[in-house]
């Protein structure tokens, strides 16, 4: 084929998948929608829409001539601009991924994960594993029959053929070197870390009730700060908050408890930084390939470096504690920027993922990650599955759950069918930790400015380094690129000793 054609075949690629982007934007938005509002009869209709929409993409992905049209342009690809280059190679990996799984097992996926979401919703709140087990039971085979297909398509081990697809080149071996180096130092940090803490002053409770009206005016005024655009995106709540929707119309979601504040706040700063990762993605490639973003450890790090790392710095927190008492009406020592901080800072183990420290967070991870891959292995059924996170979570947080609620139900990935995300948690937390140092060195000042609510210096700065890369280069040259060096535990230990121990 001569080299105009080629150049047709890419453009032609190129309306394709711009095409495909609007679709899977409103698959997206299908999913909030299914999350926040709508009514409970509509579940089995939800995961009809879902399953042909599923459908549809794949088609299109899977299609002769779509792969036809990827060879004809990668004949002559050396001509091709930069980003074009990178968009062209985007395009191949995402063929790759869709054509290794069968069209029929889409489809059972996609009509599953809506079926036994719904399902987990009514039994985690009525603490009743047993109606979700024979539908978690039916998941895990069926991702299990989606990890061997994408694995014989992809040359991979099974589980490293379902992590591809949320964090494109990372594998098993990687995440075993960097776990076993958190599990090598974080048991006695974190002694030495509640050891500190009982020397100190301890936090002085902060008396509610907090009106969930008051709490959602708070969440959005920060979100402000932080550089949301509510011209493009909203504020809803959902039983697991998430960040969804397409770059031009964000959906973020929280959940309040009227007796607890610090839950939500930050769980919205959280989401807020996802959501600000997608907003600031470049925009002339908005719906190709290569202007998506890149993978979930890129991602997780945007909401970390800004929960985490931003939000729960001393200087944002003397700047927030002044808008806490004005929202809530607060007075006396509780309600001191010391105390706030005490709150936002303590650690020790506890049951749940999202309420979990920053210290023990990544241990819920490990026991997660460890948990999922004897899945997919076959190792471990839904049957074995409480008995075992019970046992795990004994074994790294020396606390067993007392409840199926507050254990192995407490999380939305594996009835949603999202095998192989949760390591992208704890890699995006060590992400973060050298970013935000980056970020501390690169940008004078930083501090001082989060000390006045002013983010636009870090935001300029990640804009720059993350956002504006979309997925023209890897996750790990994304970092290399941003910070100096490839993702590690070094920068993440630091912080945790200088922050807990003031070393």
């Amino acid at each position: 084929m001569n080299a105009l054609n080629s150049i047709s075949a890419y453009e032609t690629l190129k309306a394709r998948f711009h095409r495909l982007a609007a679709l899977q934007g409103a698959q997206s938005v299908l999913h909030w929608d299914r999350a926040t509002m709508m009514p409970e009869g509509g579940a089995k209709a939800r995961a009809e829409q879902q399953a042909a929409l599923a459908m549809i993409c794949h088609d299109m992905l899977t299609s002769p001539q779509m792969a036809e049209l990827v060879a004809s342009a990668e004949e002559t690809a050396s001509s091709l601009a930069e980003w074009d280059r990178a968009n062209l190679a985007e395009m191949r990996r995402l063929l790759v991924h869709a054509n290794a799984t069968p069209a029929d097992l889409v489809e059972r996926l996609a009509r599953q994960r809506a079926e036994t979401e719904m399902v987990w919703r009514h039994a985690r709140a009525a603490n009743d594993y047993a109606s979700l087990a024979p539908g978690l039971d039916k998941l895990i085979s069926l991702a299990r029959e989606q990890a061997a297909a994408k694995a014989e398509a992809l040359g991979l081990d099974p589980y490293d053929a379902l992590l591809d697809g949320y964090d494109p080149g990372r594998r098993s071996a990687e995440i075993d070197r960097l776990f076993s180096e958190l599990e090598g130092f974080l048991p006695s940090l974190l002694q030495d870390v509640m050891e500190a803490q009982k020397s100190a002053p301890q936090a002085l409770p902060i008396a509610g009730p907090f009106p969930i009206a008051l709490q959602e005016k708070l969440g959005r005024e920060i979100m402000g700060v932080l550089g949301f655009d509510f011209h493009h995106g909203r504020l809803d709540v959902s039983h697991h908050p998430f960040s969804g929707g397409v770059p031009d119309d964000s959906r973020i979601t929280t959940r309040y408890d009227e007796d607890d504040f610090t839950e939500s706040l930050m769980g919205i700063i959280h989401e807020t930084g996802h959501s600000l990762y997608e907003r600031g993605l470049p925009e002339e490639w908005r719906h190709q390939p290569v202007g998506r973003s890149r993978g979930m450890t890129i991602h997780e790090s945007q909401s970390l470096l800004f929960e985490m790392q931003a939000a729960r710095c001393e200087a944002f927190i003397g700047w927030l504690t002044p808008r806490l008492r004005t929202a809530f009406g607060g007075e006396g020592e509780a309600w001191s920027a010391e105390n706030i901080l005490r709150h936002y800072r303590k650690v020790g183990p506890s049951f749940i993922r999202v309420q979990a420290d920053e210290v023990t967070y990544p241990l819920h991870v490990i026991l997660r990650y460890r948990l999922e891959r004897a899945m997919i292995a076959g190792e471990l059924d839904a049957a074995e599955l409480p008995a075992a996170w019970n046992e795990g979570m004994e074994r790294y947080l020396g606390i067993t759950p007392p409840d199926d609620a507050s254990g192995c139900m407490q999380d939305i990935h594996w009835p949603s069918g999202s095998f192989g995300y949760f390591p992208t948690y704890t890699l995006g937390a060590l992400a973060a930790a050298q970013l935000f140092a980056a970020a501390r060195t690169a940008v004078p000042g930083l501090e001082r400015a989060l000390g006045q609510g002013e983010f636009a210096p870090l935001l300029g700065w990640i804009r720059e380094n993350v956002h504006g890369r979309g997925s023209s280069l890897t996750p790990d040259e994304i970092i290399i690129s941003a910070t100096g060096g490839p993702l590690g535990t070094g920068a993440f230990r630091r912080h945790i000793e200088a922050r807990y121990l003031g070393r």
